[in-house]
């Protein structure tokens, strides 16, 4: 071989070694610095023995090997939770905090250390993958009833007035339902409404429930005399020429040729149903404070023919095909009447709704609202402020209704209650407005004057 042809040989040689030699350092640099174990998700600013600890540790390459959660308050460090099982490309960690020699009230950090089994050319210094400031806090908070309504009957509705120290929110429960209470008042006051179910049989207390940030709880019974109260009943004769009218009204859907009746059962009892569930629904964007002032106004010269509660039985051609509670009043007027707004409050919905046809509610705080059905056109829309008296909308037949006529409805938190209570000027100032007086609430934002 010439020796031009080996120089250039012996170059192209040494070129080969070079890049093989850099791309064995370099392969070997990458994998030094491969990312370790990944962690996602956060705890909780205060953490306590009712809170769950989550965190989602994923390895870049590779496995898990082992993990270590831990709570270093000054010098102490405590392990509490270890993980050395099966290595894994992804695992949660998770762990509750309890008091303990080790483990005292205050601030601190959860630090997660883990390993991968990812080969590196040298060994890595331990270090913590993540690290979180938190504060232990192992005492509930401190609830104290100050005032509430002491006279209660089912289908009627109470105050209850509490201070709730750190507590991130506080609720009222009567039997299966929470009714939220609001900050409200002076410092560390709040305030809520609570319905007793019609139905409500007793047996259960009424309390408050409250809960900090760190999952602590507390709970206090409220002081409440349940008083009795009945309820009427009746029956509701339906008729082939409602049927024809209505069920293609609220049913469009309903098939061809199948009997009329089976879509009303459809109606009366789904449709009735999801108008209990959306009337839950929008409860929660009631404002945080009153909104109403003075006793709840009754349309003028309208007479109650169907009252609050009433157990309807249902028959068709003799037979009973169904039982459904009547909520709210039925009230009877001149054709399509103007239909005052209660009190002062702001328009939560205003359109149809299931079997009271076109409809408003409209929010006047606290979780307080007032519902108007069967509606022939409406006058405001949602997010409308009102006052009492103003004009909404004019009675009609819209939706499961047999004749002109206002269904009429007193909400709290959507469970409906009786409106006598909240027409009656003496009522809301002895039930509602003495408890917020106890909070410093002014007379008229207590709506009690």
């Amino acid at each position: 071989m010439p020796r031009r042809s080996r120089v250039k040989l012996g170059l192209l040689l040494l070129v080969v070694l070079v890049l093989a030699v850099m791309g064995g350092v370099s392969y070997l640099i990458w994998r030094q610095f491969v990312p370790g174990v990944r962690v996602t998700g956060a705890p909780p600013r205060a953490v306590g023995t009712r809170t769950s600890v989550k965190l989602l540790l994923e390895a870049a390459r590779g496995n898990v090997a082992g993990a270590e959660l831990r709570l270093v308050q000054g010098d102490a460090v405590t392990v509490v939770n270890r993980y050395e099982g099966q290595p894994a490309p992804r695992l949660e960690l998770a762990a509750t905090l309890a008091p303990g020699a080790d483990i005292k009230e205050g601030a601190g950090r959860l630090e997660v250390w883990a390993g991968d089994d990812f080969w590196r050319p040298l060994p890595r210094t331990p270090r913590a993958a993540a690290s979180y400031p938190v504060v232990v806090d192992f005492t509930p908070p401190k609830l104290e009833i100050i005032a509430n309504t002491r006279y209660v009957a089912p289908g009627g509705a109470g105050l209850v007035v509490l201070r709730a120290g750190d507590a991130t929110r506080a609720d009222i429960r009567v039997g299966t339902f929470s009714f939220p209470t609001f900050a409200y008042g002076p410092p560390g006051t709040r305030v809520g409404l609570f319905a007793l179910p019609h139905n409500f049989a007793g047996g259960s207390p009424l309390t408050v429930n409250a809960l900090d940030e760190a999952g602590n709880t507390a709970a206090r019974g409220i002081a409440t005399e349940v008083l009795p109260r009945r309820f009427r009943r009746d029956t509701i004769d339906v008729s082939e020429a409602l049927l024809q009218v209505k069920v293609p009204e609220l049913l469009p859907q309903h098939p061809a040729g199948q009997p009329l009746v089976d879509g009303f059962l459809v109606i009366n009892r789904d449709q009735r149903r999801q108008a209990e569930e959306e009337k839950r629904r929008l409860a929660r964007g009631t404002a945080d404070r009153p909104l109403w002032n003075g006793a709840f106004v009754q349309p003028k010269n309208t007479k109650v023919f169907s009252n609050f509660a009433e157990t309807r039985t249902y028959r068709y051609q003799g037979r009973t095909i169904d039982t459904q509670i009547h909520f709210g009043y039925d009230l009877a007027s001149t054709k399509q009447a103007a239909v005052p707004a209660a009190n002062t409050g702001v328009v939560l919905f205003a359109g149809p709704l299931t079997i009271y046809g076109n409809a408003v509610i409209i929010d006047h705080g606290l979780g307080l609202m007032t519902l108007y059905g069967h509606l022939s056109s409406i006058a405001v829309k949602v997010g409308d402020q009102v006052a009492r008296g103003q004009q909404i909308g004019r009675t009609g037949t819209t939706g499961l209704a047999t004749g002109d006529h206002l269904h009429y409805e007193v909400l709290v938190h959507g469970i409906s209650v009786t409106p006598l209570e909240w027409w009656d000027a003496k009522w809301i100032r002895d039930r509602i407005g003495a408890p917020l007086a106890s909070a410093g609430v002014t007379a008229a934002a207590a709506g009690s004057r």
